[in-house]
């Protein structure tokens, strides 16, 4: 029957990383795959992690399946992490899943099973990995306009102007927060703009939230969530836990849905334990414990913020210095945005052929739309990624 299949499309980011590791240049510079990387190029452990591990070491007795849906203690800390008050806990169901890209997964079929002649509202651009999951899918998605290319901002008309097309029962996907791949985020106004616009069309927003913490604050990046969630009937939350507490390869993220009624929550719970039940029956819990154990405990859960805030700030900083330097080299300010960008990402504006020339020449490796992960740079390889992108006329 093997022969039957067909090649399915190489994903561009493995591919990219393939490339990298099969570079023998020393000075080559890894832009590419989204990971956080402190100043030597390593992705650490974080602390409240590893003691929180040493504790569950020597006190976990068991490793019997917990729920379909994950322990009930993960979901409350996440959905306090994330809502805080902004809905009643008897308003919100919740499922944790494997990593953010579960949650979206399990978010796309329920989606499909509710309302199977729904409509997807994406932003153009977006992750990658959205569009794939939908075509799979076989659903429908309908991309409205997000990033202006010549100011490196948000194309906020257009996206009202596009978002407005849909219809009831229709749903739109938002970033919270350090929109992927662009860095540019909606301002507290232009959030308003689209709580208003979900109102008027009666569209359900769907919020994938997956670097809460990287671009201006824990609370700060929760705030567009916590309004939406406050001014419309439905919502439909996907989030992980692998960038904000560094634990990638566990796999640990939640799926949540809001309902400002309550009458339909016990069903949407239910939809979401029978969804895991088809996909993987029980979700991983080891990342999912040490995050509960985190956010429970508060020295834990201090140290934690305290390491959070530091990443947050070094990467920060990071954009600062490369958008000085390109401008010393370029001797122009039109790479000023990338300062204002929140989060792992910006999209630098190249050509795929820029960026492959950047890739051959110079052993700059980014996504072929010139997305780059901010935190793959440090000080000494900021003024020899501003040249190359200046040498090669970006």
């Amino acid at each position: 029957m093997f022969h039957t299949l067909q090649t399915q499309p190489a994903d561009k980011i493995l591919a990219l990383m393939k490339m990298y590791k099969e570079d023998p240049r020393e000075q080559k510079i890894d832009l590419g795959v989204g990971v956080y990387k402190d100043a030597e190029g390593n992705t650490p452990v974080m602390r409240a992690i590893k003691a929180a591990e040493q504790k569950l070491w020597t006190t976990q007795d068991s490793k019997s399946y917990v729920g379909l849906v994950g322990d009930p203690a993960f979901s409350d800390a996440m959905i306090s992490l994330l809502l805080a008050d902004a809905l009643p806990r008897n308003a919100i169901a919740a499922a944790a899943t494997p990593g953010g890209t579960g949650a979206v997964r399990q978010a796309f079929e329920l989606i499909k099973m509710a309302r199977p002649e729904a409509r997807v509202f994406v932003s153009d651009p977006t992750w990658p990995n959205h569009l794939s999951i939908l075509q799979y899918l076989d659903m429908e998605a309908v991309p409205y306009r997000y990033f202006d290319k010549t100011t490196g901002a948000v194309d906020h008309a257009g996206m009202i102007e596009d978002i407005a097309q849909a219809k009831a029962g229709d749903v739109v996907l938002l970033h919270g927060c350090c929109h992927n791949p662009t860095g540019a985020n909606l301002n507290t106004v232009q959030w308003q703009d689209v709580i208003d616009t979900l109102l008027k069309t009666g569209a359900v927003p769907m919020i994938d939230i997956a670097y809460q913490g990287f671009g201006d604050g824990l609370e700060e990046d929760a705030q567009p969530t916590r309004r939406i969630v406050s001014a419309v009937p439905n919502c439909i939350i996907a989030a992980s836990c692998s960038k904000n507490f560094g634990i990638y390869r566990e796999r640990t993220g939640i799926l949540i849905l809001t309902h400002q009624e309550k009458t339909s929550i016990g069903l949407a719970q239910d939809t979401l334990a029978f969804l895991n039940r088809q996909n993987f029956s029980f979700p991983p819990d080891h990342g999912a414990r040490l995050v509960t154990m985190i956010l429970n405990d508060d020295a834990l859960r201090q140290d934690w913020q305290d390491e959070l805030e530091m990443v947050r700030r070094s990467m920060l900083e990071l954009r600062t210095q490369l958008a000085r330097t390109l401008r010393d080299v370029s001797g122009s300010d039109r790479f000023a945005f990338l300062a204002e960008h929140r989060g792992m990402f910006s999209r630098l504006g190249a050509t795929p052929k820029q960026v492959e020339l950047m890739r051959e020449k110079y052993g700059v490796y980014m996504v072929g739309d010139s997305r780059i992960n901010i935190a793959g740079l440090n000080a000494k390889t900021i003024p020899a990624l501003a040249q190359a992108i200046v040498a090669c006329e970006v």
